[in-house]
C-alpha cells in the first residue's frame, strides 16, 4: 500500500475518544480492516495514514461517531459498521437525525431511535401517512418500529386501540385441526407481535390491555367483515397474503385509523401458483397520495452483524442461479 497522506485528529476529551475507539480499540480496528489505511491512537489523538480518499472516509466516520457520542449516545459495533458501510458506498452520512429522534421510551427506560437512514424514512412515513408499507428483509425493524409507533399513538390517545394481525399461512386454512382453544391455535403464528409488545410495554401492561380488548392480536382471517375505526392496525408478514386478502385488509380501515403493512417479498410461503398480495399492491396503489411505500435493504438490518453478511451471500447466490 502506498501511503500518500497523513492526517492527525484531536478529539475533545479522552472519554469521547474511548467511546469512539471501542473496547481495546475494536472500532478503530474495524475501520482499518474496511479501508486501506493505518490508524494509530494515543489518548484523544488519532493519526491516520493511507491513500487520500481512504483517509477522508475514515475522517468522516470518526466525525459522525463523534457527533453521536457528544449527543449522549452509546456507540456499538453495529453503529460503526453502519457508518463505515454507508460512507464507503455513498461517500456521506449524517447520523444526527437518527440519534436525535427519540421515537418512544420502553417501560424499562430504553430510548428507541431509528438506527439507519432507511429506518428514519420509515418512521417519518408512518408519522405523515395513514397507510404505510414497510418492505424489506428480516432484521430491518419493520414490525418492531411499527409496533412502537402504534403504542405511542395509543398512549397519546390518537387512537383508541391497537390491532395486530398476520396471515397464519403455516397453518393453511386448517386451524380447526390444531389442538387447544382458539388462542392456543393462533398464538404460535402471532408470537413475533407479542414479543414486540412485551419489549415496549412489559408483560403486565400488555396482558391488561389484551383483557380490556384495547389491544387485539388475531390472524388475518378474523379481520373479514369488520370496520376498524380509531385504530392503529399492523399487518405483519404481508408477503403471505393473496391479492384478495390484501384487498380485504386494506378496506377494513375506518375513520381516524392508520395501517402499517410489513413484509419481505423474498420470503413468500404461498403456493407457487399464487401471487403475493404484497407484490401486486405495489403496482395497484403506487400513485395514491396518502399511501407510503418504504423499501428497507440489507443496510438497514439491525440484528447480529453476520445477518447482513448472510443476506448478502444469499443475494449473490440467487443472482448467480438466475
Amino acid at each position: 500500500m502506498v501511503l500518500s497522506r497523513k492526517e492527525n485528529l484531536v478529539l475533545p476529551t479522552n472519554e469521547i475518544a474511548l467511546r469512539i475507539f471501542g473496547y481495546h480499540d475494536s472500532h478503530l480496528k474495524l475501520m482499518e480492516e474496511s479501508f486501506a489505511a493505518e490508524i494509530v491512537a494515543r489518548g484523544n489523538e488519532i493519526q491516520i495514514k493511507g491513500a487520500k480518499d481512504e483517509v477522508e472516509k475514515i475522517k468522516k466516520v470518526i466525525e459522525e461517531l463523534q457527533k453521536a457520542v457528544v449527543a449522549g449516545n452509546q456507540i456499538s459495533k453495529r453503529d460503526v459498521d453502519y457508518a463505515i458501510q454507508t460512507i464507503r458506498e455513498e461517500g456521506k452520512l449524517d447520523l444526527y437525525p437518527l440519534y436525535s429522534d427519540v421515537i418512544h421510551t420502553t417501560y424499562r427506560g430504553k430510548k428507541i431511535k431509528p438506527k439507519t437512514v432507511g429506518q428514519k424514512a420509515y418512521v417519518d412515513s408512518i408519522r405523515k401517512k395513514d397507510i404505510v408499507f414497510g418492505i424489506g428483509p428480516a432484521g430491518t425493524g419493520k414490525t418492531y418500529l411499527a409496533m412502537v409507533m402504534a403504542v405511542k399513538a395509543f398512549l397519546k390517545k390518537e387512537v383508541a386501540r391497537i390491532v395486530l394481525t398476520r396471515p397464519a399461512i403455516e397453518a393453511g386454512e386448517k386451524l380447526g385441526f390444531l389442538p387447544g382453544d382458539l388462542q392456543e391455535k393462533v398464538d404460535p403464528y402471532l408470537r413475533p407481535l407479542y414479543d414486540a409488545l412485551y419489549d415496549v410495554l412489559g408483560h403486565e401492561v400488555v396482558h391488561k390491555y389484551l383483557e380490556r380488548d384495547v389491544i387485539e392480536v388475531a390472524p388475518l382471517a378474523y379481520m373479514r367483515g369488520r370496520t376498524l375505526d380509531d385504530s392503529f392496525v399492523i399487518m405483519d408478514e404481508a408477503q403471505n397474503t393473496t391479492k384478495e386478502q390484501m384487498k380485504m385488509f386494506l378496506t377494513r380501515l375506518g375513520f381516524r385509523s392508520k395501517a402499517v403493512i410489513t413484509g419481505d417479498v423474498t420470503q413468500i410461503d404461498l403456493p407457487k401458483d399464487t401471487y403475493s398480495g404484497l407484490n401486486i399492491v405495489r403496482t395497484i396503489l403506487a400513485d395514491i397520495r396518502g399511501i407510503g411505500f418504504v423499501y428497507l435493504t440489507n443496510r438497514d438490518v439491525v440484528r447480529h452483524a453476520l445477518v447482513q453478511e448472510i443476506l448478502k451471500a444469499y443475494d449473490r447466490y440467487e443472482k448467480e442461479e438466475g
